[in-house]
């Protein structure tokens, strides 16, 4: 990964949606002073929108920035769908991943991007920052992390249906989630043997196959699997306590099996300043854990703190 001056890390930040916070949880967290000096920052996105936020918020801040102009002055507006945000939105995450691959970056924070707005645009199967920044990669086995000041959770499946859950799973994509988590607690956040709670599906965990096999027949045997390379990981759990138990530093992680298992739970405790994480990239790649926020967009009330953690974590995790 490149040096930069002073020996600070080179970070890239994509401004998200034109049309919701992204810009200004972007700008607000440059200004702080929690962030100031930690990085040289790139950001993507497009100058006429960086610079009506910057009058809006009353904010003299230089920045950076790549400006790839694709946002026509006449047709913005705050809080909307619309296919030419989706396309630009799209575009800025290519062009910090160009960026990356010429290694002029150490890694990537994304701002908030709204799924309506790209699949609008003719990305009818984009599921979201995650998968998208996978795929053109090169990469096969990813997970979701968030990361809150007393919790980390990963996903073993992410934006499905819920009823599409239990037949998507299998020990593999459970293994997979539970390897990744274990490798990159050990390399990003220097633990040396870490603690993994794996959830179970069902009800208390399927209460000895009362509420459901899955535990036995899925979730079980990937234990098993992880257990040959890491030595703690326990499962599987009753979701309903092992958060409990996770918040009381029992475990360093938990897996989750399904989206809304996990992030309700992590939302409630860190919707503020909890960050989402990519496991599986070359790169280091974090973003806040909110969407776009189109209800207040272009407001100035939006909370920056989310995207300012996520900065200072992707700072973290290149120094570690």
């Amino acid at each position: 990964m490149p040096t930069s001056r002073s020996n600070k890390p080179s970070l890239v930040i994509t401004m998200g949606d034109p049309s919701g916070v992204g810009p200004e949880v972007t700008l607000k967290s440059l200004a702080s002073p929690r962030v100031k000096g930690l990085a040289n920052f790139l950001v993507i996105g497009d100058r006429f929108v960086i610079d009506r936020c910057k009058i809006d918020l009353g904010l003299d801040l230089k920045a950076d920035l790549l400006d790839l102009s694709n946002i026509p002055p006449r047709s913005f507006s705050y809080g909307k769908v619309s296919p030419s945000f989706g396309s630009a939105s799209i575009q800025y995450i290519d062009a910090a991943l160009d960026v990356i691959a010429r290694r002029r970056a150490d890694g990537l924070i994304t701002a908030p991007i709204n799924k309506s707005s790209v699949k609008a645009a003719g990305f009818k199967n984009f599921q979201g920052h995650t998968e998208y920044l996978a795929q053109n990669s090169g990469i096969k086995k990813f997970a979701m992390l968030f990361v809150g000041p007393g919790l980390k959770v990963a996903l073993v499946t992410r934006h499905i249906p819920l009823k599409r859950v239990a037949e998507s799973l299998n020990k593999y994509a459970v293994y997979n989630a539970i390897s990744l988590t274990h490798r990159y607690l050990k390399r990003y956040f220097r633990i040396r043997a870490p603690r993994i709670g794996v959830l179970g599906l069902n009800p208390h965990a399927g209460e000895g196959g009362s509420f459901g096999d899955e535990e036995h027949k899925v979730i079980l045997p990937a234990i098993k699997m992880a257990s040959g390379s890491a030595k703690f990981i326990f499962g599987p759990l009753s979701a309903d306590v092992a958060f409990h138990d996770a918040l009381n530093k029992k475990y360093d992680a938990l897996v989750a099996m399904y989206h809304d298992q996990a992030l309700t739970a992590f939302k409630a405790l860190y919707f503020n300043n909890g960050v989402n994480m990519t496991l599986g990239l070359p790169f280091i790649r974090t973003s806040p854990d909110h969407g776009t926020a189109f209800d207040i967009a272009g407001k100035g009330i939006a909370n920056p703190e989310s995207m300012i953690e996520a900065i200072k974590l992707a700072c973290l995790l290149k120094r570690n």
